[in-house]
């Protein structure tokens, strides 16, 4: 049986926003929400997760605030901002179009 999947590179970003968009959550949420959803197929390291939260929040996509765990751990929380809804849903349809064109040609069948 093969391994986890890598997450293909610009690809992390929307992962993150769609899992923000069931509401706030901090990493170690989101890490679970996305291996959940993958069963278990993708595998995404931290520091890549923690760039990518980066990356949103400086372009404005998302927010952050402090505030306590479950289990009484201070952690960062994350939540969609309205421009990375936007930003969610015009990806999404890209991303889909993108995924059925290479999905079409990978499958398409081979000349006799």
């Amino acid at each position: 049986m093969a391994g986890p999947l890598a997450v293909v590179k610009g690809t992390l970003d929307i992962l993150v926003l769609k899992a923000l968009s069931w509401g706030p959550m901090h990493g170690f949420e989101v890490t679970t929400w996305l291996e959940e959803r993958s069963g278990g197929s993708l595998e995404v390291e931290d520091s890549a997760l923690y760039q990518a939260f980066y990356r949103l929040e400086e372009r404005g996509h998302i927010e952050a605030e402090w505030g306590v765990t479950e289990n009484n751990r201070r952690a960062r929380y994350y939540r969609i901002a309205p421009s990375g809804r936007a930003h969610l849903r015009s990806q999404t349809s890209q991303w889909v179009r993108y995924a059925d064109t290479v999905t079409g040609i990978l499958t398409a069948p081979s000349r006799g």
